[in-house]
């Protein structure tokens, strides 16, 4: 195979779509206005995907990359796309989604804003996962949009696997010891969290050796994973340090743990909050799927009364948590969304998982709640729940995204639903 021909648009997830012979292809890492050639594709959920391509002329939308993995790396589809060209068509993929038109909010800082990745730690190297090769990984040095300490969170990994001779995942045999280093910052705290998951118990030797290489974190924990999925998920010990390390996003402190989801942009998420802020009426406010509280409780530091509603346990105690060491009144409990009843509240927030609301959306609906902000990080869901379930009681009053996923495809949209007449 050898096709030739010019990038013309961008797909849903992010790829460059390209026509040639009356067939289109879907090329990573490739952007409008690039020429490319393809010597290989396959197909992948109904589409063809280039494997084997070369850039024959660059566009004029590109940047050089920051990073020296990139191409390889599966993490960063965009970063040798230009900022603000990122921008105006995470703008355009929403409106083509979604059919709704939004203003979108750049990140503050554009390169070590994240405050978590995740290394996973195979016989094939330490990194991130390569794109489109579920068993390539890409061996990281460096990650740019993690942090400045990237290399010596990784040179601290490798030299205590070095000194214990841990076994690395392999993830052929589904077998090894060592399966993903978890690294955790407060980016305005400078607080380090980090977070080994293996699957064996440390000796006390293994113990004096981790607590030597990472004397440098503030939190150091040890999870015990007991499945083979490709997940940086297991039973986490505290093996030194405080149990916690904190976030503070303006006034607000937030608690972070090694099984707690936080929004993974620190400098990004005050406009996140601000955007659910502004489209917050009244005063009484249900927080749906309410996690560690990171809305409800900057909303009650804004003097809201919240109520939040979370199936996590472990997330319900750190939202409480985090609403007394903020002082607010705010309280979380657990439960369903979909068992939820709507009291009497003037606005309820809903930030649901990627597959949306589904079935809640109906609670909404009955409730007759006034008010809806929805947040999501999946424009599709998002059209899926307001054109099957929420469209005959709410109108779309208001909509930003806020970019917490720069060099991704990804935006986070807020948008304000109104009940109709």
């Amino acid at each position: 195979m050898s096709l030739k021909g010019r990038i013309a648009g961008i797909g849903d997830d992010g790829l460059g779509v390209i026509k040639v012979n009356g067939k289109r292809f879907y090329v990573p890492f490739a952007y409008p206005g690039d020429v490319v050639r393809i010597r290989k594709a396959k197909r992948r959920f109904g589409r063809k995907i280039a494997l084997d391509f070369e850039l024959v002329e660059l566009s004029h939308l590109r940047q050089t990359p920051r990073c020296s993995h990139f191409g390889t790396c599966g993490g960063c589809l965009w970063q040798g796309l230009k900022y603000k060209e990122q921008l105006q068509l995470k703008r355009e993929l929403f409106e083509r989604i979604t059919r709704i038109s939004a203003p979108i909010k750049g990140s503050p800082k554009i390169w070590g804003f994240r405050n978590v990745s995740n290394f996973i730690v195979t016989s094939e190297g330490i990194g991130l996962k390569e794109y489109g090769n579920p068993v390539g990984i890409a061996d990281l040095r460096e990650c740019p949009v993690f942090s400045k300490r990237t290399p010596e969170y990784l040179h601290s990994l490798r030299e205590f696997l070095n000194e214990t001779h841990l076994k690395p995942w392999d993830l052929k045999e589904k077998t090894g010891e060592v399966h993903y280093l978890q690294v955790k910052e407060g980016k305005f705290t400078g607080e380090v969290m980090v977070n080994l998951v293996a699957h064996l118990k440390p000796s006390e030797v293994v113990l004096e050796a981790f607590k030597g290489h990472f004397s440098f974190a503030n939190s150091l924990y040890w999870s015990l994973k007991s499945d083979t999925r490709d997940d940086p998920r297991g039973e986490a010990g505290l093996i030194a340090g405080e149990p916690f390390i904190r976030e503070r996003i303006e006034e607000v402190v937030y608690l972070i743990h090694p099984n707690s989801f936080f929004q993974t942009n620190s400098y990004a998420l005050p406009l996140l909050l601000k955007a659910v802020e502004g489209f917050t009426e009244g005063e009484r406010v249900l927080d749906l799927y309410s996690g560690v509280g990171t809305f409800g409780v900057w909303l009650a530091k804004k003097g809201f009364k919240v109520e939040g509603v979370e199936l996590n346990p472990f997330a319900v105690e750190m939202a409480n948590r985090n609403a007394e060491l903020n002082g607010v009144d705010a309280t979380f409990k657990v439960g369903n969304a979909e068992e939820t009843p709507i009291g009497d509240y003037d606005t309820v927030i809903v930030d649901p998982p990627r597959k949306g609301l589904k079935d809640a959306a109906e609670i909404l609906v009955k409730g007759g709640v006034e008010n809806v902000v929805y947040v999501s990080c999946n424009p599709k869901a998002f059209k899926l729940d307001y054109e099957k379930h929420l469209e005959n009681a709410y109108r779309v009053e208001n909509a930003v995204l806020i970019d917490m996923f720069p060099h991704t495809p990804h935006v986070e949209a807020v948008v304000e639903l109104v009940r109709k007449d």
